[in-house]
């Protein structure tokens, strides 16, 4: 870029946090993403729109796909971006987190918004490395790795299906959030590779 100042750029960031609110009660609160794990979540951008932050909407928040979490800001098309981000981060060795403030212990008007206390701490944990010792699970549905204990918080919290009292609810409402991450991904998987479609969610890892 013509007239850039090299002074002007920062270091490269050891750790990249992206921020999703469950609505349904299915993702942990923390997750490691690989690179193409990365480039998946990125593209899809999923969240959820919450009454007091959307014009419009009543009291029942709405699961929503924001590609890039910021779909209407992308001049070109998503793949570009997502590439980018998977590239950069594996060239520099960055660490890539999936933080859900969202809900745990049932969906909205069953469980409960996830406690401000455990998401600090699980960033913290994030940012200092602690979480990156910590033993590790591979989720049976996003196949991406989650920390199975950290000293400031309840294990019990780490796992979401163990915070539901309705097992086969949460196995219910597990198909459907997989199943609306593959209708939204469709339109990106002629635009990716095998690694990044390998990412996508699926309840056959969960019957493994």
């Amino acid at each position: 870029m013509a007239n850039a100042s090299a002074t002007g750029t920062a270091r490269n960031p050891t750790n990249v946090v992206m921020l999703a609110a469950d609505a349904f009660g299915v993702l942990p609160p923390i997750a490691k993403l690989t690179p193409s794990q990365a480039m998946y979540h990125f593209l899809s951008g999923y969240t959820a729109k919450v009454a007091g932050t959307e014009k419009g909407l009543g009291s029942e928040p709405q699961a929503t796909f924001s590609t890039c979490f910021g779909a209407p800001f992308m001049p070109r098309h998503p793949s570009v971006y997502g590439n980018m981000l998977r590239d950069l981060i594996a060239r520099h060795n960055v660490d890539c987190w999936l933080v859900n403030t969202g809900w745990t212990g049932g969906k909205f008007g069953v469980g409960r918004r996830m406690p401000i206390k455990v998401t600090r701490a699980l960033i913290n944990g994030a940012l200092t490395g602690q979480l990156k010792s910590q033993p590790m699970r591979t989720d049976p549905l996003f196949g991406f790795q989650v920390p199975a204990v950290l000293a400031e918080v309840d294990p019990a919290i780490l796992n979401p299906r163990d915070t539901w009292d309705d097992k086969l609810a949460f196995d219910a409402q597990a198909r459907a959030l997989v199943d609306m991450f593959g209708k939204n991904f469709a339109k990106f998987e002629v635009h990716v590779d095998a690694e990044v479609k390998a990412a996508a969610p699926s309840m056959r890892q969960a019957a493994e």
